[in-house]
């Protein structure tokens, strides 16, 4: 039986992503009829029909949707392969870390702060959103991704660094006395994470238990943009002290109140592989 041909599978990759044939082509710098005849070589090698040719769109058959996770498989392992033993020859070791672009700059801090500094890591840090860092976690071009919330499915593994409380945290002078959460709640106008956020939603339950109806200065899904309005006075920021640490050890901003079973938790997601990075490793050990 002939073994399999890797440019043969390499082509269907690129047609499968694309889904056309034309585009795949152009992107190979291949004339699309010998595309296709690659293409029609793995189907007879395979047995099966990998695709149905709805007009100008290739759409996978459901042999072709397991041979694109194959596929995956395969050359993710050539990439980690790569990259480990590129690595295993230099003298400086990487750190690859994607963070979510609305995450605590504090929380990033302190989690990758047993390795900064080190004249023999250099650590490589992207932010954006799930989306883009859970897919470059997947091909392998980020080795972890530090986010408040896990991913919801997949083959990732989400590991729980932490949890800190959350608080009201502004300026002094939107502070009036001893009154309690209720009326504190009641009264100020708020700094409130964004309705889609898991923080938000526990905040919501918080806020039918009391009764309240509130006045909302700002719904915001960026930390940093929270911590920013808190000390512009615009509003009472619900948000874990950490994100705004500096300022309330100058006094800047105040934090009031404890919000009871409010927690944001603090994941690093990683995907299982063969070659985990050992600089990551002794991170989630120390975390």
């Amino acid at each position: 039986m002939p073994e399999l041909n890797y440019h043969h599978l390499r082509y269907f990759r690129a047609v499968a992503r694309a889904e056309s044939l034309t585009r795949a082509a152009e992107a190979l710098n291949l004339a699309p009829s010998a595309l296709s005849a690659q293409i029609r070589a793995l189907e007879q090698r395979l047995g099966q029909d990998l695709f149905d040719r709805q007009g100008r769109r290739m759409v996978l058959t459901e042999a072709g949707r397991i041979a694109l996770a194959h596929a995956d498989t395969i050359f993710a392992a050539g990439e980690e392969l790569v990259a480990t033993l590129r690595e295993a020859g230099r003298g400086q070791r990487v750190l690859r870390v994607g963070a979510l672009a609305t995450l605590s700059r504090n929380f990033q801090l302190g989690f990758l702060r047993p390795v900064l500094g080190r004249k023999d890591v250099e650590v490589i840090l992207r932010s954006g959103s799930m989306a883009e860092l859970l897919r470059d976690l997947g091909s392998l071009a980020l080795d972890v991704v530090l986010t408040s919330e896990p991913p919801s499915g997949g083959a990732f593994v989400a590991h729980r660094l932490a949890e800190q409380p959350v608080s009201l945290v502004g300026k002094p002078s939107l502070f009036a006395g001893r009154v309690t959460l209720a009326e504190r709640l009641a009264a100020a106008p708020l700094i409130l994470p964004a309705p889609e956020s898991g923080l938000r939603a526990g905040f919501e339950a918080l806020r039918e238990r009391l009764g309240l109806t509130l006045e909302i200065a700002a719904e915001v899904d960026d930390m940093a943009m929270m911590r920013l309005l808190a000390r512009e006075g615009v509003g009472l920021a619900v948000l874990p002290p950490i994100v705004v640490r500096d300022e309330l050890a100058s006094g800047e901003l105040q934090e009031a109140d404890r919000l009871p079973g409010l927690v944001q938790p603090f994941h690093a997601v990683t995907v299982p592989r063969r070659f985990p990075n050992p600089l990551l490793q002794a991170l989630l050990r120390a975390a």
